[in-house]
């Protein structure tokens, strides 16, 4: 197996590294169940540029040469999120849903490229990226549809359960919400 190389950019570093992973990005989510265009991937542009200017924002780029194979990125959720309140099938207590800027850490993307997949290369992504985060909980979203499984029984394997179902903005699709305890409070 070729040697895989992980690089983890923090604080201000993530937001100029779009360009590294934005190939991978792209033919990951070109494929069902996503089905992104360029008119998505501009959006996404756009969505990872206020992503990176988040608190807590980490972002993790497997790479095999110069060339990105794989990316995770997340944030810890302000305490104006909407995160939790997103969700469309479950309503949560208050105090679950309250956040400091600190309890919760998101994933919001975790993508490897297809040529690439089956080799631990999503588990070194996810296990870096929360390596030393320090939070009560992480929380991610993935599809529901079945070509989604793999990674949905990929999140289930490493300690992940369904909350619920979030519809994260306007036009979204629906996810499903899952959530890993890290340490109670």
């Amino acid at each position: 197996m070729t040697d895989v190389g992980f690089t983890r950019y923090e604080g201000p570093a993530p937001a100029g590294r779009l360009d590294a992973f934005l190939r991978a990005y792209a033919e990951v989510y070109a494929d069902p169940p996503y089905l992104e265009g360029c008119r998505e991937v501009a959006e996404f542009i756009d969505r990872y540029q206020v992503h990176a200017r988040r608190p807590g924002m980490r972002l993790i780029i497997a790479r095999v040469g110069e060339e990105a194979v794989g990316f995770t990125y997340g944030y810890f959720l302000a305490p104006d999120t909407r995160w939790w309140h997103n969700l469309q099938d479950v309503t949560l207590p208050e105090p679950y849903m309250r956040e400091d800027g600190h309890r919760s850490f998101a994933i919001i993307e975790l993508a490897v490229r297809k040529a690439w997949r089956r080799r631990g290369i999503a588990a070194g992504l996810h296990d870096r990226l929360l390596d030393g985060v320090d939070a009560e909980r992480v929380t991610l979203t993935v599809r529901p549809e079945p070509e989604a499984d793999p990674a949905r029984d990929a999140y289930l394997a490493w300690g992940y359960h369904k909350i619920g179902i979030s519809h994260p903005w306007e036009d979204a699709p629906l996810y499903e919400c899952m959530i890993r305890e890290l340490r109670t409070s």
